[in-house]
């Protein structure tokens, strides 16, 4: 027996109308595998890094998408951590686009009273990714000072909440009036618009000539040697997304006169056993719920809109996070 399952496919690289919509068979879950009917797919840039070709699919036909929320709906024989009905979410997981899946026990987590599946959808890879960041890449201290780029953004929301909350300043970059003002009200203690600033004379300026302790960096090539530059000695530069491309090459002998770190962070290193994927989610579903964090969607589509939804995100017309209703 099995279920049905509309996906949507890419079979090539493209534009955002390369996605087709399909009908699928999804076979019975066995051993450790649970069967969870998507309630709120999230969307992330990293779709579009898979979409376009950037970064490298499987194999085609496609199924991209890294992170949802939903019911379990069957577990296979050997399954103990989930059950019937639980709630779940998942993230930093191919194959979200569809609206029925299977998928591994121990990769999933149980969404709490008091976190809706919406809020666990926009926020699950998200919230994870600025944990580890905000935690985990860099000792990070109460009083310092970061940069932030793109602090208007999704995991810069995040970030930036919890960072306030931890009692260290964020300086964060964007590109507009209007997402200066979010990320303001995110906690940033300045916000530096780089379309009519030079983020890198300003961040001096803000710090009084000093530096930052980290930068954050998800823009890439046209952000790269900047944010090198602002860094204070024994600074780091926090390198985890291309969104302009990826950088230009660099000597490591480059670092040594300030004796600056330069790191490539994911996820997956990060949250790579299901102990540390339970930890890390508790953490954040418990600023969820305490209030330190505010993850609802910005941008709700429906799933059939997926295409208009890539070509938003993708031009840069969305603020926040973006999840698709199913």
């Amino acid at each position: 027996m099995s279920t049905k399952a509309t996906a949507a496919r890419i079979y090539k690289y493209g534009e955002p109308d390369v996605f087709r919509f399909e009908t699928m068979d999804v076979p019975d879950p066995v051993g450790h595998e649970v069967l969870v009917r998507n309630t709120v797919i999230g969307l992330n840039f990293v779709d579009i890094y898979y979409r376009r070709g950037t970064l490298p699919v499987p194999e085609f036909p496609a199924i991209i998408g890294d992170e949802a929320s939903g019911v379990v709906e069957a577990v296979g024989p050997n399954v103990t951590l989930v059950k019937v009905g639980d709630r779940v979410a998942y993230a930093d997981a191919f194959g979200a686009y569809t609206t029925v899946r299977l998928y591994p026990e121990d990769r999933l987590t149980v969404i709490p009273d008091g976190v809706t599946d919406d809020q666990a959808a926009s926020s699950l890879l998200k919230g994870l990714t600025a944990r580890y960041l905000l935690k985990e890449t860099v000792q990070l201290h109460e009083g310092d000072t970061v940069l932030y780029h793109a602090a208007a953004g999704g995991v810069g929301q995040i970030f930036t909440q919890w960072a306030r909350s931890l009692g260290i300043h964020v300086i964060g970059t964007v590109s507009t009036a209007e997402k200066a003002q979010i990320a303001l009200q995110s906690g940033c203690t300045a916000v530096i618009n780089y379309s009519t600033e030079d983020f890198v004379e300003r961040t001096f300026e803000l710090t009084g000539g000093q530096g930052v302790t980290a930068v954050y960096d998800s823009v890439g090539k046209d952000t790269f040697r900047g944010s090198l530059a602002v860094l204070r000695p024994r600074g780091t530069l926090v390198q985890f997304g291309k969104a302009s491309g990826f950088p230009e090459p660099i000597s490591p002998f480059e670092l040594a006169p300030r004796a600056l770190y330069l790191t490539w962070a994911i996820l997956p290193h990060y949250n790579d056993t299901p102990e540390a994927l339970a930890a890390s989610s508790a953490d954040l579903f418990d600023a969820i719920q305490s209030g330190i964090l505010k993850v609802d969607p910005t941008n709700i589509y429906r799933f059939d809109q997926l295409v208009h939804a890539h070509q938003q995100l993708e031009q840069r017309r969305t603020v926040g996070a973006t999840v698709l209703h199913v």
